[in-house]
């Protein structure tokens, strides 16, 4: 029985962060994220909380089946999607490791795997993964067999481990090429660009159909390297600025128009120093988690 002498800290605001980095990673999405958080806070004030024994794992249940419908109806409306659909980026303290967490469990390129595994899947394996949940907590949550539960954390680490490619790039390194990138795009010097993309360089851009972006990912560092250079001589980007942030754990780069943000680019660096996976988030509705 869960009884508050009235000095504790109440459980909800206690694990709050917790509840809002499920559910940001089950749904790759900032202000859906919020909702599924508002939501089981709701739950959480209307139930009787003399009869909840372990409130940690009532509010992480009550979030991750939330997140579950949630993400079940979002998966069938980004079918009519107007081009890739990439995740919400998330602004994050510059050693995500001091909140207890590590850049690889937040990281971009992370949360566009995970789009490619169901939605059960996806909740067995942020909570087992991300957080260290047991098998049999899961199975609690959702009100499945342990064995069953066994199979689909496997099953969801195999994929996810047969689509994410780790760069271990050191902080140091990172910074530089960031700095050398960020030079040639403003110089508007194409082979500049060029040599530092991977010939194989993949992009990217989500636009939402709200923005101007490529409707389909481009591939190879030519293409990726003419078109950013298009997008940034447009007269309208003209008064644009660009400047670092660490977003999801990484530094990347954010856009901003009148210092506010309307654009971020996460990317991998691969272990010769060059940009091989580029991902624009144009969408103006995404981009709400770039704010203080």
């Amino acid at each position: 029985m869960a009884i508050m002498d009235g000095t504790e800290q109440d459980p909800f605001t206690e694990h709050r962060r917790l509840l809002f980095a499920t559910a940001y990673r089950m749904l790759g999405s900032v202000a859906d994220a919020e909702d599924i958080v508002q939501d089981a806070w709701l739950a959480w004030h209307k139930e009787d909380r003399t009869e909840v024994r372990h409130p940690k794992a009532y509010l992480v249940r009550t979030v991750t089946n939330l997140a579950l419908n949630r993400l079940t109806s979002a998966q069938a409306t980004r079918v009519s999607y107007v081009g890739p659909w990439l995740p919400e980026p998330l602004l994050t303290a510059p050693d995500v490791a001091d909140a207890g967490e590590t850049a690889e469990d937040v990281s971009f390129a992370l949360l566009v795997v995970l789009e490619t595994l169901t939605p059960v899947e996806r909740a067995v394996f942020v909570l087992r993964e991300a957080f260290g949940f047991s098998h049999g907590e899961i199975a609690g949550f959702l009100e499945r067999p342990e064995p069953t539960i066994r199979q689909i954390a496997r099953r969801a680490r195999e994929h996810v481990q047969a689509r994410h490619t780790r760069f271990d790039t050191d902080k140091a390194r990172r910074e530089q090429v960031t700095a050398r990138f960020m030079s040639a795009c403003a110089g508007g010097d194409l082979n500049a660009v060029m040599e530092l993309l991977a010939p194989e360089v993949t992009a990217w851009s989500d636009g939402g159909g709200k923005v101007t972006a490529a409707i389909r990912p481009l591939h190879g560092a030519v293409s990726v390297a003419r078109w950013l250079l298009g997008v940034m001589a447009k007269p309208e980007m003209a008064t644009a600025t660009v400047a670092t942030a660490t977003v999801n754990g990484e530094l990347s780069i954010l856009c901003l128009m009148g210092g506010a943000p309307i654009g971020a680019l996460t990317f991998d660096i691969d272990d010769s120093g060059l940009l091989c996976n580029l991902r624009f988030q144009v969408n103006p509705d995404k981009l709400g988690g770039l704010t203080n």
